[in-house]
């Protein structure tokens, strides 16, 4: 029995329903009765069909494209659930869009992943939970309680079934200096040395690759990355893997698949085999890459909600 005696409810926002009813399916209830649209002058609105009061709520939204649309509908979500009397309402944020905003590169910048921290909680929400998020950091924005899921551990069980007994045939590559330590981790628990990408990058969503810090002559690569926006980054150290270090094969990963602009068409370009996302980021429907696979997340949220539900550790989920 639980001691607080509230009930889990779901709802979900228009950017990852699919995720969203699978998150439900493993729990065993039904998505929360919600209707979430946009009027005509393209104001969002929400109206929640089903009483909340005393509820322990989840909203599962990724702030993914179109990111302000999918913010603000998660925001007036909160807004709405938290005029309605629910007990508790946690954000479920398996994408955190403005995640790369989180610092002052020059003069004048914004901190817009602060600011987005901001409103979350002045909507309402007594918790967050996500999934690896851009800069760790972040954590701090809040004032409230931040669950940062890891997705290596989903990636982990993939790359062992099918690099199982060719690990020292593979290596894990870092596409920069700043997923050194990501990549790090990764490589440890799949029993395999890492390699590191240097680049100058020159302006956003552009770099230039410079050179590669370790030997992967002869061997498979896995690039392993947070996420993937345009794509440039990935291809280019691919490029170079190949190129300049005399890797024989590259497999790519990265837990969020944003894929804006031309990524689609560099990534089929590429010297890169196979691409693995976590689907925190919904495919796009209309647009078709067989390189392209996506891991379901759905599990380890399920667990996550379970846990914070039942007010137990969330921990072992991040080992």
């Amino acid at each position: 029995m639980i001691a607080h005696g509230k009930d889990i409810k779901i709802f979900a926002g228009n950017s990852n329903r699919v995720l969203a009813e699978a998150i439900c399916k493993e729990l065993n209830i039904a998505l929360g009765n919600a209707d979430v649209g946009r009027f005509s002058d393209g104001e969002n609105f929400v109206s929640i069909y089903e009483t909340v009061r005393g509820s322990d709520v989840f909203v599962v939204q990724s702030t993914c494209q179109p990111v302000n649309d999918n913010l603000m509908e998660m925001l007036i979500m909160i807004d709405a659930l938290k005029r309605a009397s629910a007990g508790r309402i946690t954000a479920v944020m398996p994408y955190f869009g403005y995640a790369r905003q989180d610092r002052k590169a020059k003069p004048r910048d914004p901190i817009s992943a602060k600011l987005v921290a901001n409103m979350i909680v002045a909507a309402g929400a007594d918790r967050v939970l996500t999934m690896d998020l851009h800069a760790s950091q972040i954590q701090g924005f809040f004032d409230i309680p931040v669950d940062n899921l890891l997705g290596n551990p989903i990636f982990v069980e993939y790359f062992h079934d099918k690099y199982k007994g060719k690990e020292g045939e593979t290596i894990v590559v870092s596409p920069d200096v700043g997923s050194v330590a990501r990549a790090r981790a990764f490589a440890q628990k799949l029993g395999m040395s890492l390699a590191i990408v240097d680049k100058r990058r020159q302006k956003a969503n552009s770099s230039e690759v410079m050179n590669i810090i370790g030997d992967v002559r002869g061997k498979k690569v896995i690039l392993f990355d947070d996420m993937v926006d345009t794509a440039g980054s990935l291809c280019g150290a691919a490029q170079a893997l190949v190129e300049i270090g005399g890797a024989v094969d590259v497999t790519a990963c990265a837990s969020h698949g944003v894929l804006s602009g031309p990524a689609i068409e560099r990534i089929e370009k590429s010297y890169i085999n196979e691409v693995v996302f976590l689907d925190t980021v919904p495919a796009n429907p209309e647009v078709r890459c067989d390189k392209i696979r996506y891991l379901s997340v759905s599990h380890m949220f399920a667990e996550a909600i379970d846990r914070i539900y039942e007010e137990i550790s969330v921990s072992k989920l991040f080992t």
